[in-house]
Parts: C-alpha cells; structure tokens; sequence
C-alpha cells in the first residue's frame, strides 16, 4: 500500500471515532435534557392532579353549603316574622 493510502485510512477512521464519540456525547446531553423535562412535567402533572383534587372536593361541597344557606335564610325569615310586633 501506498503511504497516501495508509495515511487516508488513518485520518478516516480517527475522524470516524472523532464523530462516534461527538455523537455519544450529543445523544447523553439530549438524554439529560429530557429527563429534567419529563421530571418537571411530571411535577406539573402532579400539581396540577392536586388541584383537580381540590376543586373536585368543593364542586361537592357547594351544593350542600347552598342548600344549607337556602334553611338558614328560610329560618332567619320565621324568626323575623315571629318577632315583629303584632
């Protein structure tokens, strides 16, 4: 074999390596990229299920706080009638 040969092969397969490990450590950035967007995803996800959670618990409730209010008004109304002078 030549020498240009040779020293042909020699610069393809080192820039080869040179790309296989710019490649890998490209590929381990974007891998930690998104691991901390599926971590802060997830932390949405979850505050957001909370909330869900919360506004569930008063949708059940106000029903009954307004039905309870509707009783106390009807009783303030009896109570008024039954105190004011004849």
């Amino acid at each position: 074999m030549s020498d240009a040969i040779l020293v042909a092969i020699i610069t393809g397969g080192l820039s080869l390596l040179g790309i296989i490990y710019s490649s890998g450590k490209s590929a381990s950035k974007v891998d930690a990229k998104l691991d901390k967007q599926q971590a802060v995803i997830e932390t949405k996800l979850n505050e957001l299920t909370r909330e869900v959670r919360e506004h569930n618990n008063f949708a059940r409730r106000v029903p009954v706080v307004e039905e309870q209010i509707k009783v106390i008004n009807h009783r303030i109304e009896d109570l008024e009638g039954f105190h004011k002078p004849a």
